[in-house]
């Protein structure tokens, strides 16, 4: 990211509020910028905007920089900055809470489609109780990538031939109850 100037009125000052006011951002007001997070998160040297970044930038108010960064959609959830943070702060949490917020306000980045790739994963879970690669791959990379699912056949036949990829989704024993509770965490998504 490059450094500028944030004058006073281009500040959302509310946005600090809001993400504090999160189940999982309210020890965000917490945070030290120790920098205990970036140096431990696996994927920092491939952020833009290191994890004790994204926190300084809400606090300054920078609702479209935080919500147009990659480093939420970049988080591998490893927990090692949750588990480290002295402040305590739940910052992978944050982190999802940060992706479904871009998601809502429309501010996801063009540069990852990883928003994409999460909204199939989470239609397959959904509908099958369980993940079946196979058609994650093929629904994500058919209509995302194309090109990029031809270069990979030869990966896939070979982990098909020797049954690390199966083609028939294993689903949950009880559809029905499974469906209903699907159908109510959904509602209370919304």
């Amino acid at each position: 990211m490059k450094q500028r100037v944030l004058f006073e009125g281009q500040q959302d000052t509310g946005f600090l509020d809001e993400i504090a006011a999160l189940p999982e951002g309210e020890r965000v007001l917490s945070c030290l910028q120790c920098g205990t997070c970036s140096a431990t998160c696996p994927v920092a040297p491939l952020l833009e905007e290191p994890p004790r970044r994204i926190f300084a930038m809400i606090r300054a108010g920078m609702r479209k920089e935080v919500l147009g960064s990659l480093t939420p959609w970049m988080c591998s959830s490893c927990y090692e900055c949750t588990v480290r943070c002295p402040a305590q702060i739940k910052i992978t949490e944050i982190m999802y809470a940060l992706k479904r917020k871009a998601v809502r306000e429309g501010m996801v980045t063009h540069e990852a489609d990883a928003h994409k790739f999460y909204r199939v994963f989470t239609d397959v879970v959904c509908k099958y109780g369980r993940m079946n690669e196979m058609i994650l791959l093929l629904r994500y990379m058919m209509f995302n990538h194309p090109v990029d699912l031809a270069l990979q056949m030869p990966v896939g036949i070979r982990m098909f031939s020797i049954g690390t990829l199966q083609i028939q989704p294993h689903k949950v024993k009880n559809q029905d109850s499974y469906n209903k509770i699907v159908q109510k965490a959904l509602s209370l998504e919304e």
